[in-house]
C-alpha cells in the first residue's frame, strides 16, 4: 500500500507538473512499510548483497572522505559516492547531546541520480536505512572474518543501532546469543524487550567484562563524541573478532591502542578510516586491509583461529549508494513510493521565468 499526502492547491491557472518533475521520495513511514513487508532479516541480507556486489567493485567508484562540519554540539556530513551510471549522497548527522533533548542523535536523507543527465531518480528518508546499511555491513564483515561457528556476540552499547545490529548478525552470521551492556539500564531493558519479540537470546550484563564473557564477537557501539576506553586490553582475548562502529569522527574512540596493536585491522575506505576511526591512534602508515579487497579475493581475510580481527568502522558512502539502489529497485514494486514536484521543467528549457511567470495566472 502506498501512503500518500496529497499536494498543496494550486493555482487554477498554474499548468500541471510535466512527467519529468516528478521524483520518486520514500517517507519514513513507506521505508517502514517496505522493511515489515519484506521481513527486517531479508532485507538485512539483501542489503548485504547489495553491498557485497559494489565493495567488488570497488575500482568503479570516486572516492573521497566524507565532508563534515564539525561544532561543539556535533557533526554534519555529506557523504557523496558515484559510479559510472549513477550518483548518490547521504545527508547525516551526529549530534551526542540530542537525546536529552528528545531528539535522535542521528538522522539522514539521500539522493540517488542519473550522471546522464544530473536528475534526481530518488529521494529517501535514511535515518532508518542507515541503521539497516550499517548493520548488514558489519554482519557482512563478520561472515568474511568472525571465527568459524561464532554463536555468541557481545553488545557494548544499547543505543538505536543495537538490535539491528544483532538481528543482522543473526540472519547474516548466524549469532544464536547477544550479550547487551550500557551504562543506562533502562537502554539495555529496551533492546531486550525489543529482541524478546524476534526470538533472539538476550542477556543483560552489568559491565563490558561481562559482557564479552565467553563471547567470539564483540560489538562496541557508543555515543560519547570523546576519546574513550570501552575494551581494554585484559578483556579480549585469542581469536575474537571486534565490530568497532561507535568511531565516527576525529578525536572518538572505544577501544585501548594496546588492542590495535595485536589485532589484524579492517577498514573501508583508509583516508577516512585514519581521521575517524580507531586507527587515529596508531602512526599513520600502520598496516591495515582494505574489505574489498578481502571479497576480491586479493587480500587475506582471517589469518588463523588465533587471530584477533578488527573491523574498524566509520560507515562509508558506497555503503549508502548500495542501500540507495536497494531502495530504488524494491520501494516501486512494493508500492511504497509517493511522487514529489520537485523539478522545474518549463515547456521551454531556456524559458524558466516564462513558467514561473504564467502560474501567477
Amino acid at each position: 500500500m502506498t501512503h500518500s499526502v496529497p499536494p498543496p492547491p494550486r493555482p487554477a491557472t498554474a499548468p500541471a507538473p510535466s512527467e519529468l518533475a516528478w521524483v520518486p521520495f520514500v517517507s519514513v513511514q513507506n521505508m517502514m512499510a517496505l522493511i515489515n513487508g519484506i521481513g527486517l532479516e531479508t532485507a538485512l541480507r539483501e542489503l548485504a548483497d547489495y553491498i557485497e556486489a559494489d565493495f567488488r567493485r570497488w575500482p568503479d567508484f570516486d572516492k573521497t572522505p566524507r565532508v563534515a562540519s564539525h561544532s561543539r554540539d556535533g557533526v554534519i556530513e555529506l557523504m557523496p559516492t558515484a559510479d559510472a551510471e549513477s550518483y548518490g549522497f547521504k545527508y547525516v548527522n551526529g549530534h551526542p547531546a540530542n537525546l536529552k533533548a528528545g531528539f535522535q542523535t542521528v538522522t539522514a536523507f539521500g539522493v540517488l541520480a542519473s550522471v546522464a543527465n544530473g536528475y534526481p531518480l530518488l529521494l529517501t528518508e535514511m535515518t532508518v536505512l542507515t541503521a539497516l546499511r550499517t548493520a548488514a555491513t558489519s554482519a557482512l564483515v563478520g561472515r568474511l572474518l568472525a571465527p568459524k561457528g561464532a554463536r555468541t556476540m557481545a553488545m557494548i552499547g544499547a543505543g538505536a543501532q543495537c538490535e539491528f545490529q544483532a538481528l543482522a548478525f543473526r540472519a547474516i552470521c548466524g549469532i544464536e546469543t547477544v550479550r547487551i551492556h550500557d551504562i543506562d539500564p533502562a537502554a539495555t531493558a529496551k533492546a531486550l524487550r525489543n529482541l524478546a519479540r524476534h526470538g533472539l537470546e538476550a542477556v543483560a550484563c552489568g559491565s563490558a567484562q561481562d559482557a564479552v564473557e565467553g563471547a567470539e564477537i564483540v560489538t562496541t557501539c557508543t555515543a560519547d563524541k570523546q576519546n574513550a576506553t570501552i575494551l581494554t586490553d585484559n578483556m579480549i582475548g585469542a581469536g575474537v573478532h571486534i565490530n568497532a562502529i561507535g568511531g565516527d569522527c576525529p578525536g572518538k574512540t572505544e577501544l585501548h591502542r594496546d588492542i590495535l596493536l595485536r589485532a589484524g585491522i579492517f577498514v573501508e575506505y583508509p583516508p577516512q578510516t585514519r581521521i575517524e576511526g580507531e586507527i587515529q591512534q596508531l602512526a599513520p602508515d600502520h598496516e591495515v586491509t582494505e574489505i574489498w579487497q578481502v571479497l576480491r579475493g586479493e587480500a587475506e581475510g582471517r589469518r588463523d583461529a588465533a587471530q584477533i580481527t578488527l573491523f574498524d568502522s566509520v560507515g562509508f558512502a558506497i555503503e549508502d549508494f548500495s542501500a540507495l539502489r536497494w531502495v530504488h529497485d524494491r520501494a516501486r514494486a512494493a508500492g511504497c513510493v509517493e511522487r514529489l514536484d520537485m523539478l522545474a521543467d518549463p515547456d521551454d528549457p531556456r524559458d524558466l521565468f516564462g513558467m514561473l511567470d504564467r502560474a501567477a495566472g
